[in-house]
């Protein structure tokens, strides 16, 4: 690659980032970092009446939150700038002009009347109105209409757009990094309008000039602008400059399979669509993945690194990242997978940094808990992660380090509290409170000791020693719990658990 890599991603600011969105930023940012290129955003804003307030902002924040900042962009100037469209309005007439005065280009001055007549006078005899070779010269244009009218037109100030002058036929032989050679009949093609009567230019057009003045060396965007290739690779041949070279990413399908997936599926499934919160939906962020995470989940949809390798850090995926690995078809969401992705991430977080933030939970719960230091919480997450996938998760999987059980599960008290059972924990108290040094490994000792004394057996008294301490079946090693909570504690909830359930 002689010339720089550089590669853009260029959203419309109409609403929250979709993670489609999102995977195709990446993809960019990955390619552009392998090569030592600059990832560029450009916000592709044309259509106002689409513009949504905070979309911009929300496109920003998105890519800084996954870790996949821009290098150039939006008010972060790299010499190519603006890089809002709609502050570059101005220089795409002269681009328009150009095309017409080099015969690429027309101006059609047809009233949408007209040709919504058209349409459905196809559609009655079960065709498809297409504007382009066959039907253009009867059509009201600067190719079918004499010079002077078409001048007289314009002077008049009568409304026109310029549409592309599509060639007749042709075969057009296109390439693509990811899908290989593709063949167009130029025959099928329409005359794509390039520039609107509210003198504001259309996406095909905008796109050409702005990836051409950009220097950008790679179009790295999603399958469903694969039809536009064509018309996107005449208008760099009409302006006699050399293309970027294409790559389609495969579309994100739902969860079943067919389709691409929507918002709707995640309202339906339960999981987020968008990397952050937006009115009423939340995003990854707010459901408490780390983006890591959500990174390393969404380079695995439609990239394969050619191992079985499934966790990568960001600078991993740098170096291991190719095009040529990207898939042709669909890849379909797993929202189970996702999960799986957040608590591996979650795992390999340290003690301290999971402390930290099950601590921001605890305030908001206004727990007064038993932790004298930071240390004593570090303890209490490395006991309870491995069975974590989220930060949300810690509360349930450790209330009763934090607060004594109030109820005790059904089932297990059935099964294990008998007549004779206020007895054995009577004793097991007194034993309690004989030792001096309470840590795990001797309460343990001194507990197993006991049993083999008295002659108990250990599943009679564990269960319900796990049952009297936790309220229910569940927390790790129960020797580790009775060091945290320590042996006041300890006696006291045996001592509530036997009022409780004799009566």
């Amino acid at each position: 690659m002689s010339q720089k890599v550089r590669v853009r991603f260029a959203p419309s600011p109409t609403g929250p980032l979709h993670i489609g969105g999102v995977r195709t930023a990446l993809f960019n940012y990955l390619f552009a970092k392998k090569h030592g290129g600059d990832f560029i955003l450009r916000i592709e804003d044309t259509d106002q009446n689409r513009y949504v307030e905070g979309a911009e902002q929300y496109i920003v924040d998105a890519l800084n939150w996954c870790g996949i900042p821009f290098d150039e962009g939006v008010d972060k100037e790299g010499g190519f700038g603006p890089y809002r469209q709609s502050e570059r309005k101005d220089l795409y007439r002269q681009y328009a002009d150009e095309l017409i005065s080099n015969g690429k280009a027309y101006y059609a001055f047809d009233t949408s009347e007209k040709l919504d007549f058209h349409r459905k006078d196809h559609e009655a005899n079960g065709k498809t109105f297409i504007y382009n070779w066959h039907n253009r010269l009867k059509l009201t244009n600067s190719l079918s209409l004499p010079a002077e009218e078409v001048q007289a037109k314009l002077d008049a100030g009568e409304d026109y757009v310029i549409r592309f002058k599509s060639p007749q036929d042709e075969k057009l032989v296109l390439t693509d990094i990811i899908r290989g050679e593709i063949h167009i009949d130029t025959n099928i093609l329409d005359d794509k309008v390039l520039f609107k009567s509210d003198g504001m230019p259309t996406y095909h057009l905008a796109n050409i000039v702005d990836d051409h003045l950009m220097e950008i060396s790679h179009v790295i965007r999603g399958e469903e602008w694969l039809p536009s290739l064509a018309l996107h690779q005449q208008l760099y041949d009409a302006f006699g400059w050399n293309a970027p070279q294409f790559a389609h990413l495969p579309l994100i399908m739902k969860p079943v399979g067919k389709g691409k997936l929507s918002k709707r599926d995640g309202e339906k499934l339960g999981f987020p669509v968008f990397p952050l919160s937006w009115n009423e939906s939340k995003g990854y962020r707010e459901e408490g993945y780390f983006p890591e995470a959500v990174v390393n989940f969404l380079a695995m949809l439609g990239w394969n690194p050619g191992t079985e390798q499934e966790l990568f850090s960001l600078s991993e995926l740098v170096d291991t990242f190719s095009l040529e690995r990207v898939n042709k078809s669909g890849a379909r969401f797993d929202p189970d997978k996702t999960k799986w992705y957040n608590q591996q991430y979650l795992q390999e977080r340290g003690d301290e940094e999971l402390a930290t933030l099950f601590s921001s939970e605890l305030n908001d719960k206004e727990i007064l808990f038993l932790a004298k230091n930071g240390d004593w919480l570090k303890k209490v997450v490395s006991l309870i992660k491995e069975r974590a996938t989220f930060v949300s998760d810690f509360w349930g999987l450790s209330d009763y380090f934090f607060v004594a059980p109030t109820t005790y599960n059904e089932k297990a008290s059935r099964k294990h509290w008998k007549e004779g059972t206020p007895e054995i924990l009577n004793q097991l108290v007194s034993v309690l409170e004989s030792i001096s040094d309470f840590s795990s490994e001797n309460v343990e000792t001194q507990v197993k000791l006991w049993i083999t004394e008295k002659e108990l057996s250990f599943g009679k008294v564990m269960p319900l020693l796990r049952l009297v301490i936790v309220g229910d079946m569940k927390g790790p090693h129960i020797f580790d719990i009775l060091e945290m909570i320590g042996k006041e504690e300890s006696i006291q909830r045996i001592q509530t658990a036997i009022e409780k359930l004799s009566s």
